[in-house]
C-alpha cells in the first residue's frame, strides 16, 4: 500500500488570501488571516483568529498558536511602506499573543528568526531584530528594534531589551531585566538597569561544556568584570588567551563588534 499524501487542513472559517503559498501539510485554524505574499513550509500549524501578513516566510514544522500577530509592519515612524521581509525557519513555538515585525529600510530590511525557539505568550520582536537558534523568551520579553539574539540565549519574563543591543551565545536574563548595552556571550544579567552576575554555569553545563572550558570562559570573565582593568585592556587579554580556544573567540570577536559597549 502506498502512505496517503499529506493533505492541508484549512477551516473554512479561514481567510487566505489567493497570492499566498501554503506547503503540504499545513493546518490553518478558524478564523485566522493569511495575507499575499506569505509562505508556510509543510508542517507548521497556524492557530484560530492569527494573522499572518506582508512578505514573510515560515519554514517547516513550526506552530503558531492563538491570536499572535506575525509580519505586521514595523511600528517605526519612518516606515513609508517600503517593501520588507520577516523571514522565520523550522520548528519554532510561537506562543499566543507574540508579535513580531518586519524589518525597516534603515537596516537591511529584513526580520531574522532561526530554528527551535520559543517565544513564549505577550513576547515581542521588533523590526529587524536577529533571533538564533534555541532562544527562549520568557512571558512578555520584549526586543526593540534591530536588537540581535545569539544562540540559547534565554530572556526571563519581562525583560526589555534596548533597540540595537545585542546579546551573547548563551546568556541568561533575569525576570524584569532592563538591558541598554551589549551582553556579552554566556554571562548572566539582571536589575534595572542590568548588570552581570556571573557566568551561565547551569545553561552551559547542561549544553556539555566541560570543566576545562567552563573555567575558561570564568577567567575570562574575571577579566572583564572583577580585575580592575578598563574594558580596552581587558578585551585585549582576552583576544590573546583566545588564541586555539573557540570557546573565548566567541567572546573576543563579541566585544570587537560591540558598538553599545557592553553592562559592566
Amino acid at each position: 500500500m502506498h502512505s496517503a499524501e499529506p493533505l492541508k487542513v484549512i477551516d473554512p472559517r479561514a481567510v487566505i488570501d489567493p497570492a499566498a503559498e501554503l506547503d503540504e501539510a499545513v493546518s490553518v485554524g478558524p478564523f485566522a488571516v493569511i495575507g499575499a505574499g506569505v509562505r508556510i513550509g509543510k508542517g507548521t500549524q497556524v492557530g484560530s483568529h492569527v494573522v499572518i501578513k506582508g512578505l514573510c516566510t515560515i519554514g517547516e514544522d513550526n506552530r503558531i498558536f492563538q491570536f499572535a500577530s506575525v509580519g505586521e509592519d514595523p511600528q517605526d515612524k519612518k516606515y513609508a511602506g517600503e517593501v520588507t521581509r520577516l523571514e522565520i525557519g523550522d520548528r519554532n513555538q510561537i506562543r499566543e499573543f507574540t508579535t513580531i515585525h518586519r524589518g525597516t529600510a534603515q537596516d537591511e530590511g529584513v526580520t531574522r528568526i532561526g530554528n527551535d525557539n520559543l517565544l513564549m505568550a505577550y513576547t515581542h520582536v521588533a523590526h529587524d531584530c536577529r533571533i538564533g537558534d534555541h532562544v527562549i523568551m520568557a512571558n512578555a520579553a520584549s526586543l526593540g528594534g534591530h536588537v540581535h539574539i545569539g544562540d540559547w540565549a534565554i530572556l526571563g519574563g519581562f525583560s526589555i531589551v534596548h533597540q540595537f543591543c545585542h546579546i551573547g551565545m548563551h546568556c541568561f536574563t533575569a525576570m524584569g531585566s532592563a538591558v541598554s548595552k551589549d551582553v556579552p556571550p554566556y554571562v548572566m544579567v539582571g536589575g534595572h538597569p542590568a548588570k552581570p552576575h556571573g557566568i551561565n554555569s547551569e545553561g552551559l553545563r547542561r549544553r556539555q561544556f566541560s570543566a576545562q572550558q567552563l573555567q575558561a570562559i570564568k577567567r575570562a570573565y574575571k577579566t572583564l568584570y572583577t580585575s580592575g582593568l578598563p574594558l580596552a585592556a581587558a578585551r585585549e587579554q582576552i583576544t590573546a588567551a583566545a588564541e586555539g580556544s573557540a570557546e573565548l573567540r566567541v567572546i573576543a570577536d563579541f566585544l570587537a563588534a560591540s558598538e553599545r559597549s557592553i553592562v559592566r
